[in-house]
């Protein structure tokens, strides 16, 4: 019979299967990303600075070459209901089904969507193809907006959406509680938690802090001793953050569908680790 062991690894073997991939759209990520599986979900950012072509155009890369590509459609780069009903014909064009809404980093909007909702708002209203549309939430907090105005806007979001990806985040116990507080507050869209890959640390703080992460990424940088364990030749890896939340999965205490992968574009780092842990929940 199978004790509380088998039941975390049996849980974390599934949060392991099938992960998302987030990658950022640089130069050479389309050449990095030949080396994920075949047919994986690969999930391309948005960049105030390269602007939304960057995104389309990896999308439509990696869509042709095979893999369920989702691109985040940011509220703040869309200028006025023809770009997005182009964008959105654009991708149906590629094969696209699934797409990612979030505000976006910009300052100011470029046009008339300010916040995710209105994007999605306007998106039901020209009609879509897309299966599955998913939405960020946030485990920590927002630096700059309240928990009760997160908590509406997630609710709202939840009739145009299908699934839920939360920000990245080092502290299963934030993610579990996240998802709880979720179905308590009427939110019922599946959870999908970030977590991040195989990364190089001073990268992931530097990004961590940039995304707006909370206590995880300010615990890291306060704790030296902590943090001088990751900085190791083989970077962070996510192990413990990954066997905890298949814990707290096994024993009931949240509902997580499974991992999205913030990968920060070193792809090979976290996609070796996630075989290996594969490997090692199945031994």
């Amino acid at each position: 019979m199978g004790g509380p062991t088998s039941g975390r690894r049996g849980a974390t073997a599934r949060l392991l299967t099938g992960p998302r991939f987030e990658l950022l759209p640089l130069p050479g990520t389309l050449d990095r990303a030949v080396a994920l599986p075949p047919g994986s979900t690969v999930t391309v950012t948005a960049s105030p600075r390269l602007g939304p072509e960057a995104t389309l155009a990896l999308t439509e890369a990696l869509s042709h070459s095979g893999f369920r590509a989702v691109p985040h459609l940011a509220a703040r780069q869309v200028t006025d209901r023809a770009a997005l009903a182009a964008t959105l014909e654009r991708l149906d064009a590629a094969g696209v089904r699934d797409v990612f809404v979030v505000a976006g980093d910009a300052r100011e909007p470029a046009g008339e969507f300010p916040d995710g909702l209105t994007l999605l708002r306007a998106m039901a209203e020209l009609g879509h193809r897309m299966t599955s549309v998913g939405v960020p939430s946030y485990p920590e907090g927002h630096p700059l907006i309240a928990d009760d105005v997160l908590w509406a806007a997630l609710r709202d979001k939840q009739r145009h959406a299908t699934y839920t990806v939360t920000q990245l985040c080092f502290d299963a116990d934030a993610v579990c509680g996240f998802a709880t507080r979720a179905r308590a507050r009427g939110v019922t869209l599946p959870v999908v938690a970030g977590v991040p890959g195989a990364v190089d640390i001073g990268r992931l703080l530097r990004m961590s802090v940039r995304v707006g992460v909370g206590d995880s990424a300010r615990f890291l940088r306060s704790h030296r001793s902590i943090a001088g364990k990751l900085l190791r030749p083989n970077g962070y890896r996510p192990d413990g953050l990954v066997r905890r939340l298949g814990a707290h999965v096994a024993a009931g205490r949240c509902a997580v569908e499974g991992l999205h992968v913030y990968t920060f574009n070193q792809i090979d780092a976290t996609l070796r680790w996630v075989q290996q842990a594969r490997r090692r929940t199945a031994a």
